[in-house]
């Protein structure tokens, strides 16, 4: 596959013109694939414009870049603000085939740091989709979502053999992204193909560099720093079985590893997520007593919603911290204690939302002792 990854300078809020440019830059390539950068379709600084920028997948723009793809015989992926609902958009990469065929990445990972305020107008993707493609099967990602190694481990697993990046990386970041990116690459032993934009949107200088590695880290080819230009590399597939037989990353990957990571970074999620049992544990004390005083086991979190429900001051709660999760609930004449079931913990751990909660009886979330 002949690829090229361009350096664009896009007008920002200025869709028309960027669709020229994107126009333009195909009239000097022959390339069986052609990658723009992030937000090439709007720019990167639109801020609020955005939500008057975006557009549904069977909107002006893309059909703009489908009939572009057709006239070039060139599959085209850039980037654009994409509505799917009324009032929430992603920040998407956009792959368009020229027999019309559309697929999309929305990007996971949004900065909000710095100069960086994504957040603020984009709501994440939560998707992993790789793609079989005319030309082999294809992965993207958007930028920032580069600094999260799971992200393409898990494309990787899918049957990607190539990742496709689209960025908007001012000059502040580029040493890390040339670290990032071949790292990518020899981890996952697949193609990590990377396009920039270039020049300055308001306080934000983009430095271009769009480049390619292969399967084993090495740099294929780098178009210019800091001006608009283009590279066209021929992508040769032999080379993944190379990589494969040489460092079996994917053979060796462990998923049971991955299932320890995302219960050891829901472990502080989960320590807030404990409100909502208190205020489960709350209710049902409530509902059978007038509650005096109550005895925690377990952390302050599950006071905050058992002072929820019950409406009893902090003073009468008394916190006693350790793994188990209970609650004694006293009035006048009578005690009642909720404590946790071990199963029901698991799955929080495990991700079930807390407000599931309130759809199961107590008896199921709870052991009931009066």
């Amino acid at each position: 596959m002949q690829l090229s990854l361009i350096n664009v300078h896009p007008a920002v809020g200025n869709k028309k013109k960027n669709l020229k440019k994107m126009r333009k830059a195909l009239d000097d390539l022959q390339a069986d694939m052609a990658v723009f950068g992030e937000l090439t379709a709007t720019g990167y600084t639109c801020r609020d414009e955005f939500r008057d920028l975006a557009e549904p997948l069977d909107g002006p723009t893309v059909q703009a870049v489908q009939d572009m793809a057709a006239d070039y015989d060139t599959s085209i992926v850039y980037g654009m603000p994409l509505e799917e609902r009324t009032g929430l958009i992603h920040n998407a990469s956009i792959m368009v085939h020229p027999d019309g065929e559309v697929q999309v990445y929305r990007k996971a990972f949004l900065p909000t740091f710095g100069p960086f305020e994504e957040r603020f107008y984009f709501t994440p993707g939560d998707a992993l989709p790789v793609y079989d493609t005319p030309h082999g099967t294809i992965g993207m990602c958007i930028c920032y979502d580069l600094f999260f190694p799971e992200l393409l481990k898990g494309m990787a697993l899918k049957g990607a053999d190539m990742v496709i990046c689209i960025s908007a990386s001012p000059s502040i970041s580029r040493e890390y992204f040339e670290k990032v990116l071949p790292a990518r690459a020899i981890e996952n032993t697949v193609f990590v193909a990377y396009a920039n934009l270039v020049g300055t949107q308001e306080n934000l200088v983009f430095w271009g560099g769009s480049q390619i590695y292969s399967p084993r880290g090495d740099l294929i080819g780098r178009a210019a720093y800091n001006e608009e230009d283009a590279v066209t590399v021929d992508v040769d597939p032999d080379l993944i079985a190379e990589a494969r037989a040489a460092r079996p990353t994917l053979r060796d990957t462990r998923p049971e590893l991955f299932a320890d990571l995302y219960r050891i970074a829901r472990a502080e999620p989960l320590h807030h997520d404990i409100a909502a049992v208190g205020v489960s544990m709350g209710r049902y004390a409530a509902e059978r007593m007038t509650v005096a005083a109550v005895e925690v086991h377990g952390p302050d979190e599950l006071v905050d919603g058992v002072m929820y429900a019950t409406a009893c001051p902090r003073e009468q709660i008394s916190v006693e911290p350790g793994e188990e999760i209970s609650a004694t609930f006293s009035s006048d004449d009578d005690a009642l204690t909720l404590t946790l079931k071990p199963s029901v913990r698991r799955l929080m751990e495990q991700g079930v939302d807390p407000a599931m909660l309130s759809a199961v009886e107590a008896e199921g979330l709870f052991d009931v002792s009066a």
